[in-house]
């Protein structure tokens, strides 16, 4: 899977960041198929890469306690490589309890998550503009 078969999804190669800005419903059947790229990416690309998650365009979580569980557990033990920090922009509040069960599982890993209600601050520790997160409007 590459990163221009999902239409949430940007991946600059040259900025080692992989964004995704869910729209809609954030769900299993999405989360998969990041989690899928993820791997592809991770698998293919000889550099490792930080990730930015905005969910400013999700208008609603359905996932459950398990599943994020599972999947957190997931991540944190399929990832192999050199230490990498996702951003997670977190717009509502049940946005940023998923989030937070996730830094919190992934905790200790090779991934360091971090939860963000600013979008200056999640732009600062993963060392890049605001301008290279902010929401893309002009498709």
């Amino acid at each position: 899977m590459k990163a221009t078969d999902l239409p949430d999804v940007e991946f600059m190669e040259d900025l080692r960041l992989l964004v995704w800005r869910p729209q809609g419903v954030i769900n299993e059947v999405a989360v998969n198929k990041v989690i899928a790229l993820l791997g592809d990416l991770e698998a293919t690309c000889r550099n490792p890469f930080n990730r930015f998650t905005d969910t400013l365009g999700a208008d609603a979580i359905d996932l459950n306690f398990k599943y994020v569980f599972h999947v957190s557990l997931y991540r944190r033990f399929s990832y192999r490589g050199p230490r990498v920090k996702s951003a997670i922009l977190a717009s509502t509040p049940a946005h940023a309890h998923y989030s937070k069960m996730h830094a919190l599982l992934t905790q200790g890993s090779q991934i360091d998550v971090r939860v963000f209600q600013e979008l200056d601050a999640a732009a600062n520790w993963l060392a890049v503009s605001k301008e290279v997160l902010r929401q893309k409007t002009d498709s």
